[in-house]
């Protein structure tokens, strides 16, 4: 990348990292939209492994608040949804992926929007999971289906266990996109020029954590998702 789109990339990429260390949620829903604009490979490889080493991190810093139980009933459905997810990107030119990309995060925007609270049963949580791992694996936004079932919780209950749930699931996203060739070298460089902004963000949300309201936050990052997806929508759509 240029310098210029470096610099917006890494813009977004260090804010939806404050924002997701902080509440919960975000990363990709605010950084893949920028990152598919400046260039669609960085989409869902390289986003998908920034994801991973912040949602280590969070793991990390929570680790006493994940629900166990839940993370592996919802992994069982985890895994099917990676494949169905690996196999669709496959088969997808970047113009189709850039599309499929813009209506999942639709999906996602409407998930998180619906305030809907899903019971926390083995069913369900296998349900989400699968979602999760098709969602995660095609745009690298796989968090919000699993917000259905936690979302009623405290915030490090919430922040670990979606940050538990997805250190598995994206790791295996990620060798099921390389067993179809869509991650490997080259995708790694494009994630380790974004890394130092993913670390800022991180840092940072020891201070924003206590202080950002939850609900206005959500509220306005959702509705920026949605207008990029819209705007990304069209681009695709009329670009031929």
């Amino acid at each position: 990348m240029t310098p210029l789109p470096l610099l917006i990339a890494s813009i977004a990429v260090a804010g939806g990292a404050c924002l997701q260390s902080s509440v919960g949620f975000g990363l990709n829903l605010v950084a893949a939209p920028v990152l598919i604009a400046i260039d669609r490979r960085l989409v869902p490889g390289p986003a998908a492994l920034l994801s991973l080493v912040l949602t280590i991190l969070v793991a990390h810093r929570e680790r006493d608040a994940i629900d166990l139980r839940g993370v592996g009933w919802a992994l069982v459905g985890r895994i099917p949804g990676t494949v169905l997810g690996a196999l669709t990107v496959a088969v997808l030119s970047e113009r189709g992926l850039g599309i499929a990309f813009s209506v999942l995060l639709l999906v996602a925007v409407a998930l998180s929007a619906s305030g809907y609270a899903l019971p926390r049963t083995a069913p369900t949580l296998v349900g989400v999971g699968l979602l999760s791992g098709f969602m995660g694996t095609t745009t690298s936004v796989g968090g919000p289906p699993m917000s259905l079932i936690y979302q009623d919780e405290e915030g490090a209950t919430i922040r670990g266990t979606l940050a538990g749930f997805l250190t598995v699931g994206i790791s295996l996203s990620l060798v099921s996109l390389a067993l179809v060739g869509r991650f490997g070298a080259a995708e790694v460089g494009a994630s380790a020029a974004l890394l130092p902004a993913l670390l800022v963000g991180f840092v940072l949300s020891r201070w924003t954590a206590p202080r950002l309201d939850g609900h206005h936050t959500r509220a306005a990052v959702l509705v920026v998702s949605a207008a990029s997806a819209v705007a990304l929508l069209a681009r695709d759509l009329f670009s031929y």
